[in-house]
């Protein structure tokens, strides 16, 4: 495996000495691991040298940036919350010992906090790495027996996730029974093992996949593992990377459902991206559950089929291979829906930072796509957002568009519309209509600053006016990671969705106010959870109904993340829209494989059923 990320990173931010004293202090003893690394988060010891502390070599990692070695106490104290395992750092250079050395090593303790761009190590909230640094050793013994692994079984790692409700954790004594960071964090540096583990996050583009150590705890209906609530985060949960260098041992494009039959072992280590990681001497061998890719069929000629997917910043000058991805989707797995609303858009010359905003050669290439793999000659509306206004990838100015197909529904078009242009409901003969359409919703409230603002569409359906608003909200950008030291993790990013949340909903509200009867459709990337506040802010009152709450639990959702199958994107409609029928198109967020990562979403429905 090519040097990982994540190692990267390690190596470039500097360990961390949390504790005052940089001398060395005089020892009685030679210290044992579990002294080193105490019954905490900090070790006791930590900014102190310590000499000849004994063990034996559990794993080696011997390529990239953060090399070293693992090693291990073979006669623990039998104090649970005290880890027999420890690492020793040793920068670029290759340490020389093998796994079965006994072995005496000198060094300082120290506490490593590995950093994202822009935190330093105070103001990171993952959580440290205890470790030895510019360390010495000598080997005793070689070919010694190793300690027996810690085997992680359902029932193992506590169903809470933490105890910790008021902030840092760091200062708080480890109790291994009662949480499951706190019986990862006893356990750091040792080497534990998952048989037959069941695979609950795809293999990524750096070689790292997540298993679950009780594929029972919340089950998807496909092997995943469900996020249902804040309360309960999956401590089961545990992500896999390989200390068997790529070209030795490729590292398997696992899926979502698939195993790793036998034996998957190694230390636990902890990274900021996904915290707890075994890093795995030894690999299960990949057995392929086998999932299919779904697909929905096309809606009956009477419903009007209205659907929404991130495309994940597809611009013009991508691969021609993506956009026919991505049109297959469309066309095969979301049943050519009548309306497609997109998310991530990007402009005709995608991140180039040029001052381009236009992005019709984008959409026509991807109409050319879905056209070519037998789908519908789409037509298409947007409108365009100010340079660099809308968040995203710099230069990219993403935004949401309306694709649709013109030999089933009708656009109305209505003109006016301009990035910083509000949309306005009025009254119609025969009901309601849009000032202009398309047109964004508030797009200078406050509530929408540096994030893609809602467009709304009216569309004719066999006499009806149906309303369509295309939503990406604000991103999770700083939030804080579940795995981290601040219990319960801030989400700072929570505030601003819950303001776009509002907005939008009194859009809807006055939408209804005009014409209680309108048929409206809100959907899209929202970026937040079924029980998330936004969500709740956007159902409150009866005005709009979220779809997924009318599929089974272990249906919902669309989106996996750090092992996690978990719902971001959203349909939602008003009243009038009656006996919808509504699937989550699982086609890419399971796979390693993927054209984006997100699944699409569609939903058929008969205009004006509800008035008849």
């Amino acid at each position: 495996m090519s040097p990982r990320l994540p190692l990267a990173a390690l190596a470039a931010a500097t360990a961390l000495a949390l504790a005052a004293p940089a001398a060395a202090s005089a020892q009685p003893a030679a210290p044992r691991i579990h002294d080193i690394q105490g019954a905490a988060r900090i070790s006791p010891l930590a900014g102190q040298a310590v000499t000849g502390v004994p063990g034996v070599v559990t794993a080696v990692r011997a390529f990239g940036s953060a090399r070293g070695f693992w090693f291990a106490d073979p006669a623990p104290d039998g104090d649970d919350a005290t880890s027999e395992g420890l690492f020793v750092f040793t920068g670029t250079t290759t340490p020389a010992v093998a796994v079965g050395d006994a072995i005496e090593v000198s060094g300082t303790v120290a506490e490593f906090r590995p950093t994202a761009s822009g935190e330093t190590p105070a103001s990171t909230p993952n959580q440290s790495i205890t470790q030895l640094t510019g360390a010495t050793w000598t080997v005793t013994a070689p070919g010694q027996p190793l300690p027996p692994a810690e085997v992680l079984a359902p029932g193992t790692v506590p169903t809470t996730y933490s105890t910790t409700t008021d902030g840092d954790n760091e200062d708080e004594p480890l109790d291994p029974t009662a949480s499951a960071l706190d019986f990862y964090e006893s356990r750091e540096g040792m080497v534990v093992r998952v048989q037959d583990a069941a695979v609950v996050g795809r293999t990524d583009e750096f070689g790292g996949l997540w298993v679950s150590t009780d594929p029972t705890r919340n089950p998807t209906a496909r092997g995943g593992t469900l996020y249902a609530s804040y309360d309960d985060p999956n401590g089961a949960r545990l992500k896999v990377e390989s200390l068997v260098p790529f070209a030795q041992q490729p590292f398997p494009p696992a899926d979502v459902g698939d195993r790793l039959a036998g034996t998957t072992e190694g230390p636990l280590d902890y990274t900021r991206f996904g915290g707890y990681v075994l890093q795995a001497s030894t690999l299960g061998e990949h057995v392929p559950g086998g999932s299919p890719r779904e697909t929905v069929a096309p809606a009956r000629p009477d419903q009007l089929s209205v659907g929404t997917y991130n495309v994940e910043n597809l611009f013009a000058g991508d691969d021609p291979a993506k956009f026919a991805r991505l049109a297959a989707g469309v066309v095969t797995s979301m049943g050519a829906p009548d309306v497609v609303a997109l998310e991530e858009i990007q402009d005709n010359s995608g991140p180039a930072d040029d001052g381009v905003v236009a992005a019709d050669a984008t959409l026509r290439r991807f109409v050319d796509a879905i056209a070519t793999a037998g789908g519908p000659r789409y037509d298409f509306r947007l409108v365009d957002p100010e340079n660099l206004a809308d968040g995203g990838q710099p230069g990219g100015n993403i935004r949401v568009a309306f694709l649709f197909d013109p030999a089933r529904v009708s656009f109305v078009d209505r003109p006016g519309a301009t990035a910083t242009t509000a949309v306005q409901p009025v009254a119609a003969p025969g009901g309601a209509a849009l000032s202009i359409s398309p047109g964004r919703v508030a797009p200078t409230d406050p509530a929408w600053d540096a994030s893609r603002k809602p467009l709304v569409g009216e569309f004719g359906f066999a006499g009806r006016t149906v309303f369509v608003i295309a939503n990406h909200f604000a991103s999770k950008g700083g939030d804080q990671p579940l795995h981290g030291r601040v219990q319960p993790p801030r989400r700072t990013s929570e505030d601003q969705r819950g303001r776009q949340a509002a907005v939008l909903h009194g859009f809807v509200d006055d939408l209804l106010a005009v014409d209680q009867r309108a048929e409206v459709v809100v959907l899209g990337d929202l970026n937040d959870y079924a029980f998330s506040p936004a969500v709740q802010t956007l159902t409150a009152g009866g005005a709009l109904r979220a779809l997924i709450d009318d599929l089974p639990p272990e249906e919902r959702y669309g989106y996996v993340f750090d092992g996690n199958s978990q719902a971001l994107d959203h349909v939602l409609v008003s009243p009038a829209v009656t006996d919808p029928s509504y699937d989550i198109v699982h086609i890419n967020a399971e796979f390693a494989d993927q054209a984006s990562d997100h699944d699409p979403q569609v939903v058929r429905f008969v205009p004006g059923a509800g008035a008849r």
